[in-house]
């Protein structure tokens, strides 16, 4: 299954599994991927979150948007440490990337994952 983004200039299809995170700069946005690539693309956060709902099934809950500037893979999180605001995603083998994110949406992000746990 692939992502796929048309630009004005360009047509970029993106295999969603080799999704690590994306993140938002301004009217732009750069999709990490796990070979460590990056495309950048002229669309919004809020446009890609869209498009993630649109592509993915309704029961496939692989992102998570975190705060305002964050769309992550949850398959890749490793570590949520909402006090020094660090989230660390990585494969265990070839990558890992440690972000800041917002104290309140990372222990949001905990809790979630703790609840899951517990079902």
């Amino acid at each position: 299954m692939y992502f796929q983004f048309t630009t004005s200039t360009e047509l970029v299809r993106i295999p969603i599994d080799a999704v690590v995170y994306i993140a938002a700069d301004g009217n732009y946005s750069s999709i990490r991927m796990v070979d460590n690539s990056i495309y950048v693309l002229t669309l919004q956060l809020g446009q890609i979150e869209k498009r993630i709902s649109e592509t993915v099934k309704n029961n496939d809950n692989r992102f998570v948007r975190i705060g305002k500037s964050l769309i992550v893979n949850r398959q890749f999180i490793t570590t949520i440490n909402p006090y020094r605001q660090k989230l660390i995603l990585a494969d265990g083998r070839t990558f890992r990337h440690e972000l800041s994110a917002a104290k309140e949406a990372l222990k949001n992000l905990k809790d979630l994952f703790e609840k899951e746990a517990t079902k």
